[in-house]
C-alpha cells in the first residue's frame, strides 16, 4: 500500500534509538523527509547512517533537549513546516509514591506532558493552514492499564492523552489528526532495563528474566520495533485521515479491557 506521504516533512523526537528510531525508519521508507532528534550527537549520527542505509533516504540530525525552550526552538527551526510530528521522550524511572517528590513530578510532567504539548501547539497552526497534519504521541500501555510503580509516568502521559483528545476535535475539519500509540513490551533498551532489574531482584539469569517479561504478553513474546514503526507510519498516512483522537495499543493483544 502506498501511504501517500512521500515528500512529507516529519519531525521524530527522541529518535536516536528505540521506538523513535523505529518510527523514523518506517517514515523514511515511505519517502518522508525526516528530522531525527536526541541529546547525544554520536548516537544520532549512528542512527542516521543506519536509517539511510536501510531506506535509501536522507536524514537530518538535530541534537537538542526537547525538555527546554531552546531545544524545541532548535528542532522546529530545522523543520519549520512539518507535516508530521512524532512526540516521544524518555519516561521517568519506576518507583513508589513516596519516591516522587516535587522535583520528580515537575521533571515527569515536563518531559512527558509539557514538552509534547508545546510542540503540538507550535506545529498545529501551520498544519491547519496547509490542510494536512499528522501528530502521533508515543505514550504507554500504562495510560489504560496503570501499574503502581509506573504512576508518575502514567499521570503525565494521561494528561497528554486528554489534551490531544480535546485538540483533535478542534482541528479535524482541517485534515489534522492526533493519535496516541500505546506500547507494551516492545523489544527496546527500555525492556532490557526492566529485564536487568528483574534479574537482579530475583537473582536469575538475564535471559530468564527477559523470558518472564515476554510471557506477560498475550502473544508470549515481545513486540518488534518494526511492528511499532509501521503502525506509526500508517497513522501518518493519507488513508488515516478519518482516524483521530484514538489510542492504539501495540501490545500483542495483552490489554484485557473492551475500550
Amino acid at each position: 500500500m502506498d501511504l501517500g506521504i512521500k515528500g512529507r516533512k516529519a519531525i521524530i523526537c527522541a529518535s536516536s534509538k528505540g521506538l523513535g528510531k523505529a518510527c523514523a525508519t518506517a517514515l523514511a521508507r515511505e519517502g518522508c523527509d525526516i528530522v531525527i532528534n536526541g541529546r547525544n550527537e554520536e548516537n544520532l549520527l549512528v542512527a542516521a547512517r543506519e536509517i539511510e542505509g536501510i531506506t535509501g533516504g536522507s536524514v537530518r540530525v538535530v541534537q537538542a533537549d526537547i525538555n527546554t525552550d531552546e531545544g524545541r526552538t532548535k528542532l522546529l527551526a530545522a523543520c519549520p513546516e512539518p507535516d508530521i510530528l512524532i512526540n516521544n521522550n524518555a519516561g521517568p524511572p519506576p518507583g513508589k509514591l513516596e519516591d516522587w517528590d516535587h522535583a520528580a513530578w515537575l521533571a515527569g510532567l515536563e518531559a512527558n506532558m509539557l514538552a509534547p504539548a508545546l510542540l503540538i501547539r507550535a506545529v498545529i497552526p501551520g498544519m491547519q493552514e496547509r490542510r494536512f497534519g499528522r501528530i502521533v504521541n508515543i505514550t504507554s500501555a500504562m495510560v489504560k492499564s496503570p501499574y503502581p510503580e509506573m504512576g508518575l509516568s502514567t499521570a503525565a502521559r494521561t494528561a497528554l492523552t486528554a489534551l490531544s483528545k480535546s485538540v483533535s476535535r478542534a482541528v479535524a475539519p482541517d485534515n489534522v489528526t492526533l493519535n496516541n500509540l500505546l506500547p507494551f513490551r516492545i523489544d527496546t533498551d527500555r525492556q532490557r532495563f526492566f529485564s536487568k532489574r528483574l534479574a537482579e531482584e530475583q537473582n536469575i539469569p538475564f535471559e530468564e528474566a527477559r523470558q518472564k517479561i515476554a510471557e506477560t504478553t498475550a502473544a508470549r513474546r515481545m513486540g518488534k520495533p518494526e511492528e511499532f514503526g509501521d503502525a506509526c507510519a500508517f497513522l501518518c498516512s493519507e488513508q488515516a485521515g478519518f482516524i483521530s483522537g484514538q489510542n492504539l495499543q501495540i501490545d500483542g493483544g495483552s490489554y484485557i479491557g473492551l475500550i
